[in-house]
């Protein structure tokens, strides 16, 4: 029986088109399902819509629109959009699904029957941009004196009955988890953030609302519905099937990693499993909290005017080029900036003339020289060995144990030694001046270079699926080839005795031009 991975991401809030930061935190979600899966794991991997709160209530009667109607036209853009970043997820859910409001409904009554829920009266801090109460010590003056909270967000005072959770009586409970489990909050500057807010005391939880009417009604209590992020959070179990079905939930819980912002990382380290806790369901074994996407080292803001669609990214440059470099340019739990010039640099830099030099020119000394056909090595010399090592070194250790501790920066860092590796013997070798002297030394020389970009190419599919794919394609590495473990294996033979025939390569990565755009002259 397969090993098991659940990943997550947040589920995307709709009240406006999806922007950069979505695209970014689900591109690196995909790039470990897609690993996963070639470690051969059966991977789970579900994304979707946060789509109840007043926001969205808000949003929508501003809109001339229902709630719902705001959910369905916002939810369509981000499933569009996923589509366009080739994001292989196994279940969009949204909030507004019918099983999702038994889920929610059942977590609530579990955690009612554990006597952690009680009817109260709220007065305090809410802001409803973050669909979040914040204490009086936590806000923030802003330039006009009026109160913030800790995000800069405006706040308004609310006072309405409401349903509390027992949040104070899982303090230790929490310290405790944090202590046995070092790895439950990555990375660790936001675990020492966690670690001290909890141990500075926590307050009951304000749970449900009755100023509105748009969320997950609370069972058995009339004019109430669920506070957005109970109803939120219970997504990761609704898309196992929690309660009725029983077989995805004994199979993928509790869930391996909730990839989110750093903006709620509080929610996912402290309410969630406080809520899990009560409802006596294991937490997850992961919470890890990544940095903001900048905009030439400036957070995207619709006031700025400096938001920006995926989608233009995309049909400026290209998705893989897109997903490669947002893993590529910064360390994934800090926070990073990117701008045309830098993806272009980098595109040019490292995918075009780089790794798909190196493809091309390889493919076509073989098209040329061997007619097409595959030679086999012989009388390997100590530099061919040494390439041969150094590649497989990279994709059998470095890589596997970089994507597995979501160092995407590192494991391309590896990937693209590997790749230098491979471009400096064939600056030493020069083949092209074999063919004359030497032409069985040649065929050695393509042959080594053939494997080790056939092992590159596979170990890098998880970044770039289509590239690499239409790549291997053209070097007849069928998909059971296409994993970590049997790429290592001595397939190169048998693809020689097959007598698959190379067809004249065609290039995978274009040079890439800056946009003649004011903006970017002026940048």
């Amino acid at each position: 029986m397969a090993e098991t991975f659940y990943l997550t991401t947040a589920i995307h809030y709709p009240n406006g088109r999806p922007h950069i930061g979505h695209a970014y935190e689900t591109i690196a979600a995909d790039v470990l399902a897609r690993f996963h899966r070639q470690m051969g794991r059966e991977v789970r991997f579900q994304t979707g819509t946060d789509e109840h709160g007043l926001k969205m209530a808000q949003k929508s009667r501003d809109l001339g629109q229902t709630p719902r109607e705001l959910a369905d036209e916002m939810s369509g853009y981000f499933k569009d959009l996923f589509a366009t970043l080739d994001i292989s997820y196994d279940r969009f859910i949204r909030t507004t699904d019918e099983d999702h409001y038994r889920a929610s409904q059942a977590i609530w009554k579990a955690m009612e029957a554990n006597g952690d829920l009680y009817l109260d009266r709220y007065e305090g801090w809410y802001s409803i941009r973050d669909e979040a109460y914040y204490d009086e010590s936590e806000l923030i003056e802003g330039e006009g004196g009026e109160k913030l909270s800790p995000q800069g967000t405006p706040v308004e005072w609310t006072a309405e009955e409401t349903w509390f959770f027992r949040l104070s009586a899982y303090g230790d409970k929490l310290l405790k988890l944090y202590e046995d489990n070092p790895d439950f909050i990555r990375p660790e500057s936001r675990r020492n953030e966690v670690m001290r807010f909890v141990e500075g005391g926590l307050r009951d939880l304000s749970v449900s609302r009755t100023s509105f009417d748009w969320g997950v009604p609370v069972p058995g209590s009339d004019g109430h519905v669920m506070y957005v992020w109970v109803d939120a959070l219970t997504n990761y179990l609704t898309g196992l099937g929690y309660p009725d079905e029983t077989e995805n939930m004994a199979k993928f819980w509790p869930a391996d990693l909730h990839l989110v912002g750093k903006d709620i990382t509080r929610f996912h380290t402290v309410y969630w499993p406080a809520f899990l806790m009560s409802a006596n369901i294991p937490v997850p074994r992961q919470v890890y909290a990544h940095g903001f996407l900048l905009n030439k080292g400036q957070k995207e803001s619709k006031s700025l005017g400096n938001v920006t669609d995926p989608a233009d990214l995309v049909n400026a440059y290209g998705v893989d080029v897109l997903r490669y470099f947002l893993l590529r340019e910064f360390s994934f739990g800090q926070d990073g900036s990117y701008s045309a010039q830098a993806i272009v640099s980098r595109a040019n830099s490292e995918l075009a003339n780089s790794f798909g030099n190196l493809a091309q020119r390889t493919l076509s000394l073989l098209f040329k020289n061997c007619e097409g056909q595959l030679p086999p090595i012989n009388d390997a010399t100590a530099d061919d060995d040494a390439l041969r090592q150094h590649v497989e070194r990279v994709i059998v250790q470095e890589m596997p144990a970089a994507f597995t501790d979501l160092a995407f920066a590192q494991a391309l860092e590896a990937w693209m030694g590997a790749v230098f590796a491979c471009n400096a013997y064939v600056d030493a070798q020069a083949p092209w001046a074999l063919k004359k002297t030497d032409p069985e030394r040649m065929k050695t020389v393509l042959a080594t270079l053939y494997i080790c970009i056939a092992q590159l190419a596979v170990a890098v599919i998880p970044v770039m699926p289509a590239s690499m794919g239409k790549l291997l394609e053209q070097m007849g590495i069928t998909p059971d080839l296409r994993r970590f473990d049997a790429i290592r294996t001595h397939w190169y033979p048998a693809l020689v005795d097959s007598n698959f025939h190379l067809e004249k390569p065609q290039g995978i990565f274009p040079r890439l031009e800056l946009p003649e755009t004011p903006s970017e002259e002026s940048a």
